[in-house]
């Protein structure tokens, strides 16, 4: 490992205790700045939108990974702190089900509007509850045990990298008439960087669901059957162990922009949706980092 224990264990408590607030400058907020200006540059070039695209790409990564490794190895555990996103993503995710807990089906959508894709204008409650432990399932892996999969093989530069990806694929990574070539490669990128954190993933919820209350065999198995369903060739699978772990089906039916999108199902309703699994969620959320931590710890 390119840090010390104690650097991967302050950064990482740092994330738990502080979080994400609004008032400190933010890494992947930059990253998002520089991806705006650059887009604007390559395309005023005139190139080709798919090479263009590429040094859109480049520019955005380089960039990112050289203003990281310029500042080491003194800002380690700033930098592990920033770009892990558990704690953030608990405290969103959770504003949503307390939304719930009041009754405020308005406030309860709009606060999921925050971290999903999907239309939530019109969602009942059972709808709120699959897409909140969706985007938890799916971010546990983009947000924490990816991050900390690129920090433990190629450091704190290793992790800004793939933090620059994951950024440049949710801003251009679309197949519209806008990006379908501009953003070809950075969803492209996306997915090749995924694709063993995904997995990943996975086990450690299959690893995380040996807690009582938790299915691990069926996680297991509802990540064999149904994690490589999905349109994206990596989101299934921890989506799919949570489904399998907790005993429920998530998938199916969503809106973007008013225009439907099925989805193939993951898991089986063995149990309803309901505010107690998002709470299991949770707890499979801090296990699976946990033990991702120890991994980290492991392999220096």
């Amino acid at each position: 490992m390119f840090v010390k224990p104690w650097e991967l264990l302050a950064g990482v408590a740092l994330d738990l205790v502080i979080g994400d607030p609004q008032w400190l400058p933010h890494p992947v907020r930059a990253i998002g700045w520089l991806a705006t200006t650059a887009e604007r540059f390559w395309r005023g070039t005139g190139l080709p939108l798919r090479l263009a695209g590429v040094l859109f790409w480049l520019t955005v990564t380089g960039v990112s990974a050289a203003a990281v490794w310029l500042t080491l190895p003194w800002a380690n555990v700033y930098w592990i702190y920033a770009l892990l996103a558990c704690r953030d993503l608990d405290v969103e995710a959770t504003r949503v089900i307390r939304a719930l807990e009041r009754d405020d089906m308005p406030d309860a959508r709009l606060k999921l509007s925050r971290i999903v894709g999907r239309d939530t204008e019109a969602l009942a409650e059972p709808e709120i509850l699959r897409a909140t432990i969706e985007t938890v399932a799916e971010n546990l892996g983009d947000g924490v045990i990816a991050p900390l999969f690129y920090l433990a093989v190629a450091g704190p530069v290793g992790m800004a990298a793939y933090k620059a990806i994951n950024t440049l694929d949710s801003m251009v990574g679309y197949r519209n008439d806008r990006y379908r070539d501009f953003g070809w490669a950075s969803a492209r990128i996306d997915d090749v960087a995924n694709f063993l954190p995904a997995r990943l993933t996975a086990l450690l919820i299959w690893l995380a669901a040996l807690i009582p209350g938790f299915n691990a065999a069926r996680a297991f198995e509802i990540t064999l059957r149904d994690g490589g369903s999905q349109p994206s060739p990596n989101s299934g699978y921890p989506e799919a162990a949570a489904a399998g772990a907790l005993g429920v089906q998530l998938g199916g039916l969503n809106y973007y922009r008013g225009v439907p999108s099925r989805k193939p199902t993951l898991g089986d309703a063995i149990v309803p949706l309901t505010r107690a699994a998002f709470q299991r969620t949770r707890i499979l959320l801090y296990a699976s980092e946990g033990l991702c931590v120890l991994g980290c710890l492991a392999w220096r």
